[in-house]
């Protein structure tokens, strides 16, 4: 019988890649999450908090990422077979152990927590799972979580802390052989004071932080979703602009209590309020790196207009609410 399979076009596998895709809620989160806390690049922190650009996952990456979750509740039986105690739920609320800081605005929700661990067994420990590919794997066994993974080092001294723990067990599993590595991690109150106060200076800050590189050929840089927005582009405007919604507007300000203020109608931001913004948004004028701010005027409501001036040019621009940024010329031209 001939081989068929050498002759079947990718149609199915197409499919079950679209229909990953279809039933991924594109939502962003409402919060700065722990889990990223560590990243190296303050500025990246806060577009993501901002909601500056949302990234785009195909169906073969989504379900990459899925894999992780997977991975999961094999690693709780691995240790419950092994007679520790396990407990992925918390009591109090009937859902996953969290953490918030900050008002709400700082979050993280824990995989569980543990008693029963071998080295420590009357110990309690806040348990994370991860898995790995080779070369991560092999670079955890030489270096441990801390220096290998500073993301993840920071994840769980900020939970630690959340949850008044002060051990954790790191579980790694290399997904090419099934090898596992675990770690455990002393909780240290300096290293979760300095994330949770980074998450604060991120959170609060009006414009964004400093650039980790001014290169755009830095190797952070280079292959960053922002890097149009931080360094600019071969354009004068980003193509694609800078997403429209409350958390890009020069009028929105988080607040302490976790909630988001408009500053120009004074009224405070419902979550779906904010993803939609409104006709009288401006952004954050550093969001268009390739121009510099000229003058501001007021309209009839109080909104500020932007004038922008192209960098070494004299050429004009107009943010003129609701997404739209336009030649001085043809602004004018409209009135």
């Amino acid at each position: 019988m001939a081989d068929l399979t050498k002759h079947t076009p990718p149609t199915t596998v197409d499919a079950l890649y679209d229909g990953i895709k279809a039933k991924h809620s594109d939502s962003p989160r409402r919060y700065l999450g722990g889990s990223i806390i560590g990243k190296s690049c303050a500025r990246q922190l806060w577009y993501d908090f901002r909601w500056v650009h949302f990234e785009e996952f195909d169906g073969r990456l989504l379900r990459l990422f899925e894999t992780g979750h997977l991975e999961e509740p094999r690693m709780v039986k691995n240790m419950t077979d092994a007679g520790i105690e396990v407990y992925e739920i918390d009591d109090r609320t009937g859902q996953q152990f969290g953490v918030q800081f900050h008002g709400g605005h700082f979050r993280g929700h824990a995989d569980g927590v543990a008693i029963g661990i071998k080295e420590a067994p009357k110990t309690w420990h806040l348990c994370e799972f991860k898995t790995h590919n080779d070369k991560s794997f092999k670079l955890l066994l030489k270096d441990g979580v801390e220096k290998s993974k500073p993301m993840h080092f920071a994840q769980v001294q900020v939970y630690m802390q959340g949850l008044g723990l002060t051990r954790a067990f790191y579980l790694a599993k290399n997904k090419n052989d099934d090898t596992l590595y675990a770690e455990r991690i002393e909780y240290d109150k300096a290293k979760a004071d300095h994330y949770i106060d980074r998450a604060r200076r991120i959170i609060f800050a009006e414009e964004p932080p400093m650039r980790i590189s001014d290169k755009p050929d830095w190797f952070e840089c280079k292959f960053c979703p922002y890097s149009d927005y931080c360094h600019g582009g071969a354009d004068v405007i980003p193509n694609p602009l800078p997403n429209v919604n409350c958390r890009t507007c020069i009028h929105s300000t988080p607040q302490d209590d976790g909630s988001w203020l408009c500053e120009l109608r004074n009224s405070t931001l419902p979550y779906e309020q904010q993803l939609e913004g409104c006709s009288e948004h401006r952004w954050v004028p550093q969001l268009l790196p390739n121009l510099s701010v000229l003058e501001a005027e007021e309209t009839a409501l109080g909104a500020t207009v932007v004038w922008y001036c192209r960098t070494g040019d004299s050429d004009c621009y107009v943010n003129n609410g609701n997404g739209s940024i336009v030649s001085q010329a043809e602004y004018e031209g409209k009135l």
